[in-house]
């Protein structure tokens, strides 16, 4: 009983080792310049003669113009033709482009909305200022102060300077 199951150890060993060996089929096989046999999976240079190519692989069994393989292959390989590429570059520098925009007239908007809004407070200010009344402020030592005719003054060319700023 213990022998009929390595016998299909050993088949499925021969079956899996079988198709592995497949890829292996599909060889280029020739002789160089220097007589040493080469094998590769790409078709030999354009410098090897015809009669020195010995095996191609199944799907390349007519005569293949060598010239033309190794571009075919190269095109395959890089993915799409060159005109998809630039489509696709086109469409990201395009997204780009407009995510800069977008960005751009997000901080535009941003920036127009803080200078309305200081807009705002600076003629508020200089509604107080000119209405007369008494003003104070809060010093560095946190005692409340009563603005002079002097201080007055400053504060009412520092509101028209702020409101020259941003009242546009």
């Amino acid at each position: 009983m213990t022998a009929m199951p390595r016998w299909i150890v050993v088949a499925l060993c021969a079956v899996l080792g079988a198709t592995l060996a497949l890829p292996a089929a599909a060889q280029w096989k020739w002789r160089d310049a220097g007589g040493h046999t080469q094998y590769s999976d790409t078709p030999p240079p354009p410098s090897v003669p015809e009669k020195d190519i010995l095996q191609r692989p199944s799907a390349a069994a007519a005569p293949v113009s060598r010239a033309a393989a190794p571009a075919s292959a190269a095109s395959d390989t890089a993915g799409p033709a060159p005109k998809l590429i630039d489509s696709d570059l086109e469409a990201k520098r395009k997204k780009t482009e407009q995510d800069v925009a977008d960005k751009k007239k997000a901080e535009d908007a941003k920036l127009a909305a803080a200078r309305a809004e200081n807009c705002a407070n600076a003629k508020a200010q200089m509604r107080t200022l000119d209405s007369g009344m008494r003003v104070a402020r809060v010093n560095e030592k946190g005692e409340r102060e009563f603005l002079d005719d002097k201080a007055r003054a400053a504060e009412i060319e520092r509101t028209r300077a702020a409101m020259t700023s941003d009242c546009k």
